[in-house]
């Protein structure tokens, strides 16, 4: 997906722009704001070095804590062929999963102990293949166990939780997220109108450019924009 690249190194130039006005005021100097999408996605590894460094993470793809190597992070898939996703890393919501799915943690090894993960999580996957997703969400979903399924886009839309929250908006027809950050003193969220459509304010621009009525008629008939691309 594009999502860490655009969303997260996008969203750097805007951070920029909002941070730099404290230390213009004093002087009166404008400021230029560096900021490159690859700055973006290395803020977001700012934990990971480290653990590189200090040897709490290793270079094996799926054998950490947070790559799915740990039986308590990750995806399994369920018996319809869906999946549900767990992220009980505390101890109080690691025990709340092995409740869930009927685990007595007096007979399975530390949860942290790394060298059983592998194990663990092929028994996770075979509980998991036991019951639908949907079945693991009557069990587990009002929990602590640290546990959501896997929606699909338009499923995600019905979701209890967005549907509470008004996280999407309908324009037309077609289902956005709506705007965030939210600010409680706001008010009700306006909805944007739709994009416009190509070439529905062709005449206005073109007669904000001076050009005369029947010159833009022209322009904007479909014989007149093909001659108008030609040249």
């Amino acid at each position: 997906m594009n999502s860490p690249l655009d969303g997260g190194g996008g969203t750097l130039p805007a951070f920029g722009v909002v941070s730099a006005p404290p230390g213009v005021e004093p002087t009166g100097k404008g400021r230029v704001v560096d900021a490159a999408m690859v700055d973006g996605v290395t803020a977001m590894m700012a934990m990971f070095y480290p653990l590189i460094a200090t040897g709490g993470w290793a270079q094996e793809r799926g054998t950490n804590l947070l790559d799915s190597g740990a039986h308590f992070y990750a995806v399994y898939e369920t018996s319809d062929g869906r999946y549900v996703s767990v992220a009980a890393i505390e101890p109080r919501f690691y025990d709340a999963l092995l409740d869930g799915l009927g685990l007595d943690p007096a007979g399975l090894p530390d949860q942290m102990d790394a060298s059983c993960w592998p194990s663990m999580r092929r028994r996770f996957a075979e509980i998991f293949r036991t019951r639908t997703r949907d079945e693991w969400c009557d069990v587990l979903e009002h929990s602590d166990a640290c546990f959501a399924p896997v929606l699909a886009p338009l499923e995600a839309l019905a979701h209890p939780h967005h549907l509470a929250r008004r996280t999407f908006q309908n324009v037309n027809g077609v289902p956005h997220p709506a705007p965030a950050p939210r600010f409680g003193d706001a008010g009700p969220r306006p909805i944007p109108p739709p994009a416009p459509r190509p070439g529905e304010y062709t005449a206005e621009v073109l007669a904000e450019a001076g050009l005369p009525p029947a010159e833009i008629q022209a322009l904007t008939t479909p014989q007149g924009a093909h001659h108008a691309r030609l040249h």
